[in-house]
């Protein structure tokens, strides 16, 4: 992987195939090579992951389609790749080798649909076709010799949108799915993926260079601090525009805008939740409907510095980059469409900086400084409320801030459930899906607690020290 930094062998996978996508697309090649991507990758006859090539490499053809953009009857961005789901033992109660074949047999007697049995050496076997994974059995085991087998991607979906189908593969009900992208980081076999959307991106630099018809803007989330850790940032930004992009301007600048607007909001309906993730709104839609109408009205930082961008180049074009896969589907909504055009993450951008061979370590360094440093914290948990309570200080707004910022969408539905129930004992919800907030998203090149010291130092590094100043180059 050379200086290239990620955290799993999948991940670099993952990174080879849009690499080589990118690099087909650059070159006009793409649909003719398209069948040879998988054996560019894999060479030779000896599989590298696999017991076969040639698994290796249908399976890998499966890559390149979703990297390609997937399925379009699928409106979900996140897909199973069936052929590659195959490696997990199956999910739910087993019983394991620690069974004693005790004479109490409570396991039998706790099941109310007779699914235990037992063999000639008492030792006992769950019957899968009449277990409803109730758990009761291995709650009274005395030896914890019954566990639940729970497959990686189950573990990671904490809106339970992943189950088993009959082919013992995942399957993703569109109808709980956030889209966070959690499946895709955890699953250890790469089964599934976030489509991306790398072709439109190289299709948008292309024709701009061709007609000059329009420019494209590169709107770059603040995590990006935590990101690139072999090169300086300011190489990051050079290398965006060596690859095509007109400018290079921080979504924190749209952070500072939604702060603003988000803290005149909250004082006068008295309560909130935060409109900034994704996966965050989309959960409360699908999990806690009657609490939609709380959802701040303010369109995402993302979407509302776009918005703006347009308003004053009518030629703009704009790409999103950053760690979230949530964000291509907020793209994809009616009201966020007219104003984000693509977006990609910082793995999809590592591919394409590789696919043109742009080394961004030997490049000269760019500025960026657009936003405040309470615009740039929006990218770590607890940032966000941060910025809204400067928001009302800095607007003299008399509202006495009572912020809790949920880290994680496990603490998302707790603080929905009390909210729901009226025993909340707070009047602004921060929604952040990924644990850590928008560095542990599932996009990101890196993942860890490190990313919220950077995130943090590159706040303090902000030219503009206040919201207020930031947004001020806008009036």
């Amino acid at each position: 992987m050379g200086v290239r930094k990620f955290d799993t062998k999948v991940q670099y996978l993952k990174y080879k195939v849009l690499r080589e996508v990118a690099r087909q697309a650059w070159n006009d090649t793409l649909l003719q090579n398209v069948m040879d991507i998988p054996q560019m990758i894999v060479p030779g006859k000896t599989p590298t992951m696999r017991c076969c090539v040639y698994k290796e490499r249908a399976i890998l053809g499966e890559r390149v389609k979703i990297a390609m953009g997937g399925n379009k009857d699928n409106p979900n961005i996140i897909e199973v790749i069936d052929i590659a789901c195959d490696e997990c033992p199956a999910a739910g109660y087993e019983v394991t080798d620690s069974c004693r074949g005790c004479l109490a047999h409570r396991c039998e007697d706790v099941c109310k649909r007779g699914a235990i049995s037992f063999d000639h050496n008492h030792v006992a076997h769950i019957d899968k076709t009449k277990c409803v994974e109730c758990g009761q059995c291995a709650k009274v085991c005395p030896y914890s010799a019954i566990v639940n087998r729970k497959r990686p991607c189950q573990i990671a979906c904490k809106v339970k949108a992943i189950s088993i189908n009959n082919d013992n593969a995942a399957a993703i009900d569109n109808n709980k799915c956030i889209q966070c992208g959690a499946c895709v980081y955890q699953c250890p076999f790469g089964a599934i993926m976030d489509k991306s959307y790398l072709l439109n991106v190289i299709d948008l630099i292309k024709k701009s260079k061709n007609n000059n018809e329009y420019k494209i803007y590169a709107l770059v989330a603040p995590s990006i601090s935590s990101q690139f850790t072999y090169a300086k940032l300011g190489q990051v930004i050079t290398g965006l525009k060596e690859l095509g992009f007109f400018t290079v301007i921080e979504a924190a600048l749209g952070a500072d805008m939604v702060a603003e607007k988000e803290s005149k909001e909250l004082a006068e309906k008295g309560f909130l939740t935060s409109s900034c993730c994704p996966a965050f709104v989309q959960y409360i839609k699908s999990a806690f409907p009657e609490l939609i109408p709380l959802v701040s009205h303010n369109l995402s930082p993302m979407a509302t510095l776009a918005r703006f961008i347009k308003t004053r180049d009518e030629k703009a074009k704009t790409v999103f980059i950053g760690p979230c896969t949530a964000k291509k589907a907020e793209a994809q909504l009616d009201s966020v469409k007219p104003y984000i055009d693509a977006v990609i993450t910082f793995e999809e951008l590592q591919a394409l900086f590789d696919s043109k061979d742009v080394d961004i370590t030997s490049l000269d360094e760019d500025v960026l400084d657009n936003a405040s440093y309470f615009g740039r914290i929006f990218a770590r948990s607890g940032g966000l409320s941060d910025a809204v309570s400067e928001g009302l200080k800095e607007q003299n707004i008399d509202f006495e801030l009572k912020a809790v910022a949920c880290n994680g969408i496990e603490e998302c539905r707790l603080a929905l459930m009390k909210k729901s129930k009226n025993v909340l004992d707070a009047n602004f919800i921060e929604g952040m899906a990924c644990v850590g907030g928008c560095i542990g998203g599932a996009g990101c090149l890196t993942h860890g607690e490190k990313n919220k010291a950077e995130v943090d130092k590159y706040g303090k590094e902000a030219l503009e020290k206040t919201i207020s100043d930031a947004v001020s180059i806008l009036k």
